[in-house]
Order: C-alpha cells, then sequence, then structure tokens
C-alpha cells in the first residue's frame, strides 16, 4: 500500500514537470486582464433607439468578456488586452449623461494600460468613439461612423475594417432588415476579409432594447457562439432562428421619439 503511494505520487510530480510545470511553484497567476484579440462593431439605431454589439474572435466564449449594453444607455466592446471594466464603468458614465468621447476620456485616462486597449462606445444619442492603444497586435485599427464604429487588433490588414464599414452601411439601406441584421453582416464581412488572422472560434451578439428582453429586461437579443468553426455563420443561424422563436418582438418594433432641443 504504501509503495503503491509513493508510485502514485512519483507519478504525479514526473506528469507535472513534463508539462513544464514546478511542482514547487504553487498555481500560475491569473493574468491581469484577459486578452480578447478580435474584431467587433457597436451601433445605435436612431430608429428604434436599439443597441448593440456583434464581435468574433479566434478565442473561447469572446461574449463573456467584449460586449457591454444597456437600453437607453449605450453599448461598449471592450477587446484586445480586455480591461472587463471598461464595460460597468462605462455604462455607469453614460447613464450619468456623458457622451461617448467623455466616456472614452475618461476610461483611458485612468488605465496605465491603455496602450494595450481597444475599446468602441456609442452613446444613447448615436455618437460613436474608439480607441486603439499604441501596443494592440498588428494590424489594428478602428473606424468612427455615423451612429456606429468598427474596431480590430490582430487583423491581417484594414482592409477588414474597411469591409466591415462597408457591409454595415450597405445592411442598414436595405429594407426590411434590424440593428442585429446589420450588425451581423458587419462581422461576416469582417471574416471574409481575413478577420482574426489566428483563426476562428466564438462570436456574440448582443442588442439593448427598453423592456424588449424576456420578463420586461432589456436584453433583446443576447446569442453567443462559444467554440465552433464557423462561427460566424453559426451566429446568423441563432438570429435566424431568434426570430422565428420570437417573432412578435421582431414584428413590433419601436419607434424612438426624438425630443426637439429647445431653442
Amino acid at each position: 500500500m504504501k509503495r503503491n503511494l509513493i508510485v502514485a505520487i512519483a507519478s504525479c510530480l514526473t506528469l507535472a514537470l513534463c508539462a513544464g510545470a514546478d511542482p514547487n511553484s504553487g498555481p500560475l497567476p491569473a493574468p491581469e486582464h484577459p486578452q480578447f484579440n478580435t474584431f467587433s462593431v457597436v451601433a445605435f439605431d436612431p430608429a428604434t433607439g436599439d443597441l448593440g454589439i456583434a464581435v468574433a474572435s479566434r478565442g473561447l466564449g469572446v461574449g463573456s468578456v467584449v460586449p457591454w449594453a444597456k437600453a437607453s444607455v449605450g453599448a461598449i466592446a471592450t477587446q484586445s488586452a480586455a480591461n472587463t471594466s471598461y464595460g460597468p464603468r462605462g455604462l455607469e458614465l453614460l447613464e450619468k449623461g456623458a457622451g461617448a468621447e467623455e466616456v472614452l476620456k475618461k476610461l483611458i485616462e485612468s488605465d496605465d494600460g491603455r496602450d494595450h486597449r481597444q475599446v468602441g462606445i456609442v452613446d444613447r444619442n448615436g455618437k460613436a468613439a474608439a480607441f486603439t492603444g499604441a501596443k494592440c497586435l498588428d494590424w489594428a485599427g478602428q473606424h468612427v461612423g455615423d451612429h456606429f464604429t468598427v474596431q480590430g487588433n490582430i487583423l491581417p490588414g484594414e482592409e477588414v475594417i474597411k469591409a466591415m464599414t462597408e457591409a454595415y452601411e450597405k445592411a442598414r439601406r436595405t429594407e426590411g432588415t434590424e440593428l442585429a441584421d446589420w450588425l451581423v453582416a458587419a462581422l461576416k464581412a469582417g471574416e471574409t476579409a481575413g478577420g482574426d488572422k489566428r483563426g476562428k472560434q466564438s462570436a456574440a451578439l448582443m442588442v439593448a432594447r427598453e423592456k424588449g428582453g424576456f420578463g420586461g429586461n432589456d436584453r433583446y437579443i443576447d446569442l453567443r457562439v462559444e467554440d465552433h468553426a464557423e462561427p460566424v455563420t453559426e451566429l446568423k443561424r441563432l438570429l435566424e432562428l431568434h426570430k422565428q422563436v420570437f417573432a412578435d418582438a421582431h414584428r413590433n418594433r419601436p419607434r424612438r421619439e426624438v425630443k426637439e432641443e429647445k431653442r
């Protein structure tokens, strides 16, 4: 019995050493911020007030880290060496009345690791802002458009951002479509243009709408593909399924009330 126990302990130590682990070092420390090299689009639909994000990555479960949104407040994508505090803190600042540019400035100014961050923000009025840190992995960059922003890192080149921008602008001019369709169209175009140059693994789509989710919450659409050979294609399939299951919600879209500014 004693001999068997000694053999078992020795075997465990051998396996640990073969795996490159030091049996005396204890557990390895977790990284301060998760690495989510990725490409994403953050946008606002002025007709409905919907706010949303679509994102894809060669990383497991990108939807658990990058997208943040709150109805009538704003939407945020935090990626690269993602600082996840940007999500809740950014939404809090937006809810207090700060615009996208102001929120972006406050987030990056207070972050010593800003050079490794990438973030896109759209506020409740559709104003957009984005930032790409100097140390994000090449190619990295963004495009800020009318009511949307596209950003990505570890891409083959700027053509990915251009393709996403063109696809988004084309999709939102297509009759009978909505924000979720535009976001997925942009994501698919980015993937086709090269996407994450490491490959494909996960994708996510989030759309916030006032009382648009189950039980009256604001999570109108929250779809995730955690690990798949064709994550964007699968995400599109899930969106079509969502349209069937929640047909009334897709059919009865809200109309945003635009208040006239006082002169």
